[in-house]
């Protein structure tokens, strides 16, 4: 029996293969779409798809390595420590260290011979854990003492930064030095729902869910007001104007704040229901920016239908579902919070690059998950599949266990 309690016997097939689908098809479109961006720039066609594949390559490989490992191990304090001292020197060097920029934004630490990572998105899985291993470890007092003991503290400060707050506070401030708006976005909203799966009653995360969306139709409806021009033009972050302004309308301004955001529209109309085929995009040649990264779902649209861009969503939805269902199912605490994380950071992403790619919310610069350029983004999110199948192996091999002991003991 012991044999067939070995982990590789509980792989979660149902997570697995939706994951391997999208990176094929994310190979696929990244190849598509940066072959005329490297020939516009004389480079290689094939650099930028050789890169994500070493990176999915790379994935595979840390995959197969946190699958096995035991969830204990993922449980120790001391390892949280060390990459959360790395995580934060790693995002201090990109911001102030020799690296690239884009748009106006800091974040990308240069790789010889790789390219480039953006530690930002590390923060984002990394939050989940560390979250998960916190909370997990506070069941029995959350039961008893409610939201009181998730923000326990002596004084207002304490309470809003004292213990675990300390970290995640840190991580966001650095995002929003960066300046990366996208990536400070999803890291709070995944603290938020992690708190609100912590344990709490659940009147405590609708109330606060309620303000959030209050304060989201507030400032929606404050865009629309001032016409997007809402961040002073002294602070350094003005620049993010251009984004709100061309969320308000596009089409006044098509030469600059709403080139971007105007031509995902036309890539969604030239695609239609079958799409004009694949490789044979318009707006990928020059005319869409960031067609292979924060565009890429438009030019999979364009390329292959209004359908296509349908069945690639559902496929995506299925493994957010999945994940989230062995979240729900899971008797271990840690082991809901993780997946209840991963799911939520999988689906935060689609929405925030899909709703500022068809206009339903302002354009943050978030990569599409599996499918956009970029091997950070990709192993990232590789990592949060691999803690979900370790995690979904684990407990269908408790699960399993206490049936085998129960039914050795119905026999003796």
């Amino acid at each position: 029996m012991r044999d067939g309690l070995k982990k590789t016997n509980f792989l979660n097939y149902s997570i697995l293969i939706p994951y391997l689908m999208l990176s094929a098809i994310g190979i696929v479109m990244v190849f598509s779409a940066t072959v005329p961006y490297q020939l516009a720039r004389g480079l290689s066609p094939y650099r930028l798809v050789i890169t994500q594949a070493a990176f999915m390559m790379l994935s595979f490989v840390a995959i197969a390595v946190i699958y096995r490992m035991k969830l204990k191990a993922l449980k120790s304090q001391r390892m949280l420590g060390f990459i959360m001292v790395m995580l934060i020197l790693a995002m201090i060097y990109a911001r102030v260290g020799p690296g690239t920029t884009a748009n106006g934004a800091h974040g990308w630490i240069p790789i010889p011979g790789v390219g480039t990572i953006q530690p930002a998105e590390y923060a984002k899985v990394f939050v989940i854990w560390y979250l998960a291993s916190v909370f997990s470890e506070k069941q029995e007092a959350i039961q008893r003492k409610d939201i009181q003991e998730v923000f326990k503290g002596k004084g207002l400060f304490q309470k809003l930064f004292g213990g675990w707050r300390l970290p995640v506070v840190i991580l966001l401030a650095l995002d929003l030095i960066m300046p990366d708006m996208g990536n400070a976005i999803i890291l709070a909203a995944l603290a938020l729902i992690m708190v609100g799966a912590s344990g709490i009653s659940w009147r405590w995360f609708n109330g606060y869910g309620k303000i959030v969306l209050t304060v989201a139709i507030a400032f929606l409806g404050m865009l629309f007001v001032t016409g997007g021009n809402i961040i002073p033009s002294f602070l350094k972050i003005s620049y993010i104007n251009a984004r709100f302004e061309a969320f308000v309308n596009p089409f006044t301004d098509l030469a600059n704040s709403g080139h971007q955001l105007a031509n995902s529209y036309y890539a969604i109309v030239n695609g239609g229901w079958l799409g004009r085929g694949l490789g044979n995009s318009i707006e990928k040649n020059g005319y869409l920016p960031e067609a292979h990264t924060d565009f890429i779902f438009p030019i999979v649209v364009e390329e292959l239908g209004v359908i296509g861009g349908i069945i690639v969503l559902s496929i995506l939805f299925f493994l957010i579902v999945r994940i989230l269902l062995v979240g729900i199912r899971a008797r271990s605490s840690f082991n809901a919070l993780m997946a209840i994380g991963v799911s939520s950071m999988l689906l935060i992403q689609v929405f925030v690059n899909v709703g500022g790619a068809v206009g339903l919310i302002p354009e943050t610069g978030v990569t599409f998950p599996f499918l956009s350029q970029g091997g950070s983004s990709f192993l990232v999110l590789s990592l949060g599949i691999a803690f979900a199948l370790n995690i979904s192996a684990d407990e269908k091999r408790q699960e399993v266990s206490e049936l085998s002991n129960q039914y050795s003991s119905a026999n003796i």
